[in-house]
Order: structure tokens, then sequence, then C-alpha cells
């Protein structure tokens, strides 16, 4: 068989959110910083991210990593998220993914019982420490870039719920952290299609009545995602982060963690050396902590800890021809939902 074109993944996921990890075989992406290779990918040339996150090779509940070399002296590896809509600066569960596959694979070499791992992302720097035993990461901790609350109590219009507060803070993307009550809905599997709905249309009236722009990073600039949540009766924050073009994320989602740590933080909730645990739509944890506090362009920030666990699962290789009908995917919305022009 010949192929013009092959890509090598390794098939990751972390509390059952798919994030696989793009190894080899991707085009060099321009730009001097993580940062401008991801502008580059969201404004210039996505083909690649179309090709790896759409059908036939993808479905919409996973996430694809690419891996490239830091643009930064002082990292040891640098990645992108790939999701269906655009490439993002940043993702905990990705994150930890990541770590795991490059410690597992020998991509980078594993010291037990702790190896340090230095990322190079768009959001900025993320060190990360593998707990690690017999050639296995049983643990990753990310240190995340500086979060913050950009509003709080923020009300907004809905013709479907009348107003809904929200409060939009910076985890390594924006998020809208929604109290789930005031949809009339609660975070279980059996809800999963309603949440996702529901959440993609609060991201679009976000986006009409909500502008954010990050103080120090050129291009992220919108609400990314609608984050639901609640509170369980052992202090645990239940999570239900909704992706576009309509699905909600499987893992407690460690940047969504983040932006809610940074809410609790500007409200005196949280102080440093605080932790609570996150806990996803299918019980899956995340601990993140409060390891201390600094500015963003005026603003309080908190430095966030997040703490969970991925596990490679195989290997895969995609291979294109030149005469493949569908090079860049398709997206149909018996499964990719009724918001598929988003991706468009």
């Amino acid at each position: 068989m010949r192929f013009e074109k092959s890509l090598d993944l390794l098939l990751v996921h972390c509390q059952g959110e798919v994030g696989h990890v793009l190894t080899g075989g991707a085009p060099q992406i321009p730009g001097s910083t993580m940062l401008d290779k991801m502008n580059h990918i969201n404004a210039v040339d996505d083909s690649l991210r179309r090709i790896v996150t759409r059908e036939p090779r993808a479905n919409v509940a996973m996430s694809v990593n690419l891996l490239v070399a830091p643009t930064r002296a002082d990292a040891d590896a640098g990645f992108i998220v790939l999701q269906a809509d655009k490439a993002h600066p940043m993702s905990g569960s990705n994150c930890i993914c990541v770590v795991t596959a490059i410690l597992e694979s020998g991509c980078v070499a594993m010291h037990e019982p702790e190896t340090v791992v230095r990322l190079d992302t768009p959001a900025g720097l993320i060190v990360a420490r593998a707990r690690c035993d017999n050639g296995r990461c049983l643990s990753v901790s990310l240190d995340n870039v500086p979060s913050f609350a950009e509003l709080l109590d923020h009300a907004i219009d809905t013709p479907q719920w009348g107003k809904i507060k929200v409060d939009v803070a910076f985890g390594g993307v924006y998020y809208a952290l929604v109290d789930v009550g005031q949809i009339g809905l609660s975070i279980k599997p059996s809800n999963a299609r309603g949440l996702a709905e529901a959440g993609i249309e609060l991201k679009r009236l976000l986006a009409e009545q909500v502008t954010v722009s990050h103080p120090t990073l050129s291009g992220v600039d919108e609400i990314a995602y609608v984050m639901f949540r609640d509170h369980e009766p052992d202090g645990a924050v239940r999570t239900c982060t909704t992706l576009p073009p309509g699905r909600v994320d499987r893992s407690p989602c460690g940047t969504g963690s983040s932006a809610n740590l940074a809410a609790l933080f500007a409200r005196g909730l949280v102080k440093v050396g605080d932790a609570r645990i996150s806990r996803s739509i299918i019980g899956g944890e995340f601990t993140a902590e409060a390891i201390g506090e600094a500015e963003i362009g005026g603003r309080k920030a908190v430095l966030p800890r997040v703490t969970g666990r991925g596990y490679v699962f195989g290997r895969s290789e995609l291979r294109i021809a030149h005469d493949e009908p569908f090079p860049v995917g398709f997206v149909l919305s018996d499964t990719w939902g009724p918001q598929v022009d988003l991706l468009t």
C-alpha cells in the first residue's frame, strides 16, 4: 500500500475524556511561540486539526494533542489542543494525557518515584509532576497558569430560562460558570444531551452579551466553554463542561476546575493552601489546590495545581491517500448534534 501521508498517535484518556497525542507525521506549524502556532492553526490553516478531529478518522467526543518541539528553553515539550471547533491554548485533562503519553512511551525520560515535565503551551509554561512506578504514571499534578475571575454573578438574558447569573473566569481558557439549578437540570449521565444543548445555547448568548480579552495572551478573546456546577454533600464540586458543537466533557475538566477555583478565590471562599475535589458527570475526580497567588493585568489571580490520572490504551497510525474522498473530514448532525454549523 502506498500513502502520501501518515500520522502517528498514542491513544489516551483522562478519567474517560479522550485526549489522543499526535507524536509524528504532522507538518511544521509556523510561529516563534506556541501562541503564534495556535493562532496560525486557527486563522491561517486548520486542515491538520480537521483531519484528526473529524469523521471518518475521529468522533465528536475526543481531542487530539499536537506534540511539537518547545519554543522556549525551559520546556521539555510543547503541545496544542486540537478540538472539534478550533485549537485551544490549554486543557487540564489533555495536559495529563500528554504527560502520561510522553513518559510511558519514552519520549521524555521517566524517573521514579517522580518526574518533573515542563510543557510549553499557548497559555504559558505548565509544570507537571508525575508520580511514577514500574514504568507507569500513577498521577499527574499540573501547576496551571494564573487563573482569575473576570465577572462574578453577572446576569445575562435568556429566552428559555430568564435571567441567568454566571461567573466568567480564566483557567487556561475562559469559562462561564453556571449553577446548574438555574436551568432546571442536575448533573447526571441521563441529562448529558440536555446539558450539552443548554451549554451551547448559553455560549451563543454569552458571545452576544459578554466581551472578554486576556490581558497578556493575544487571540484569547472568547468564552470557550460553559461549565455547569453543583455542590455534592461531601463538599466536592460536581462539574459538567459543555463543548462545541454540543457534547459534555467526560472528565472533571482541569482548566474549568481552575476557573472555578479562581471564582472561589475571588469571593474569599478559598485561600492559598485550600483544595477542592472536582467530580465529573460520570464520577471521575480531580483535585484543584490553590498553591499561590499572582497578578495578571491588574487582576488578582490564583495559582492552581490540578491532579488527576491518564491512561494510555493503544497506538494508531492514520494514513491519508491523495484520492481520499474526505481529505479533511466531515461532520453530521446525527452524532455531532444540531449545532454542526458551528464547525464550518
